[in-house]
């Protein structure tokens, strides 16, 4: 989903790993076809999960290995893959790229892993596809959704990169939309986090398609990752009279600006992206603070789907009664999709895996059914919740 705080900081370490890359590619036979097992073990698949365990973001990294592990508990109880033992690998990267990098070079060249799952930011999932495409390791981000995943900067599909979510221009445009359509909003401002790529897309998206529509931008501010006092420019916002404002950014940010907005007066719709996504939103804003706010998501357990409500009733029962949010539905189909392509590629070998990802078409999951596209982008539907109380409510769902 989402992109980390600044991409372009970390140009060095992608330089450095290319280095380190050239020396410890020597010690993995990428001639070898990996039976998962690292070590030569026949009965068992080795995935790598590359995750924020810690960190700013350590909340979206936790949810999804949480998810993820429920999906390898399931299948290993059900007699594994082709009767092969999932076993995962878990490194913590600190929610740091050059640590994203560091695992990634572990995974692939020490325990030999067949794929990585991770990372939750797109800024440490693209730390680690330069990794994998020298080794043959598929990276799958289960919440990566800056188009700079599976896409550099020449235009060139990644080859090895893949995500589970949908892409942020996608988000942006169901926002805008849903501005316009559902609330009717013909006045709209834009409040995003400019350290993050993740914010400027969504914003992006959502202003062309604001304007293309009809709509009017009538103010665009910024703030910066960490920043804590949001009062002058929210003060700013307000005198331009805007009936909607739209603030794409992170939960750590955006908790405290909605509570700041709602004490300066600010009572107008707000909305964001899957970054809002975090239990720790009420703890920041206040419950009543959150009233009248809206994100974009990849799935609400509050879905009366059969496959979802099946995936919620799992996930409490192995998480004491805790309702899984979209990082937890994420993790876990990540997994299936994984599985299910060893299984169509009959084999563990990377390069085949990463063709079978590819070629994914009508897969059905639990954050929907989806194909993956020429970019290796899936191609799925969004979610939009709403707060009611501090509660995460299902509002409607949004096809592509």
């Amino acid at each position: 989903m989402l992109s980390s705080k600044k991409l372009k900081r970390y140009a060095s370490v992608f330089l450095a790993s290319s280095l380190v890359v050239g020396v410890l590619a020597g010690c993995g036979n990428k001639d070898e076809k990996s039976s998962g097992g690292g070590g030569g073990n026949s009965d068992e698949i080795k995935v790598g999960l590359n995750l924020e365990l810690s960190g700013p973001v350590a909340s979206y990294g936790s949810g999804i290995s949480k998810g993820a592990k429920l999906a390898i508990d399931e299948i290993n109880k059900a007699g594994g893959i082709d009767g092969k033992k999932i076993v995962p690998v878990e490194i913590d990267n600190k929610s740091d790229a050059a640590e994203a990098t560091a695992a990634a070079i572990k995974l692939a060249t020490q325990e030999k892993v067949v794929a990585q799952i991770g990372s939750a930011t797109s800024g440490d999932t693209v730390a680690a596809v330069q990794i994998a495409n020298k080794n043959k390791m598929p990276v799958i981000g289960p919440s990566a959704t800056s188009e700079t995943v599976t896409v550099n900067e020449k235009g060139e599909v990644n080859e090895y990169a893949f995500r589970t979510c949908f892409i942020d221009p996608f988000q942006g445009q169901v926002a805008a939309q849903f501005a316009l359509d559902t609330l009717k909003a013909k006045n709209v401002a834009i409040f995003s986090d400019s350290a993050s790529d993740y914010a400027k897309g969504l914003a992006k998206a959502f202003k062309d398609t604001i304007e293309k529509n009809g709509g009017k931008v009538v103010a665009q501010e910024s703030y910066v990752a960490k920043d804590t006092d949001f009062k002058s420019t929210l003060t700013r916002l307000k005198s331009k009279k805007p009936d909607f404002i739209y603030i794409p950014g992170y939960y750590e940010e955006v908790g405290l600006i909605i509570k700041q907005a709602r004490a300066a007066g600010i009572d107008v719709p707000l909305m964001g992206g899957d970054g809002w996504d975090s239990p720790k939103m009420v703890e920041l804003a206040g419950k009543d603070a959150l009233n009248k706010t809206y994100f974009t998501n990849h799935y609400s357990s509050e879905d009366p789907d059969e496959k979802i409500q099946k995936f919620v009733k799992a996930f409490k029962a192995a998480n004491s009664d805790q309702a899984p949010d979209a990082f937890n539905a994420l993790g876990y189909d990540t997994v299936y999709w994984l599985k299910d392509a060893i299984e169509r590629a009959g084999s563990t070998d990377g390069e085949k895996v990463k063709d079978a990802l590819a070629s994914t078409k009508d897969l059905s999951l639990v954050t929907g059914k989806f194909s993956v596209d020429d970019k290796h982008n899936t191609v799925k539907s969004a979610t939009v919740l709403e707060f009611k109380d501090g509660k995460q409510v299902f509002n409607s769902k949004v096809n592509p």
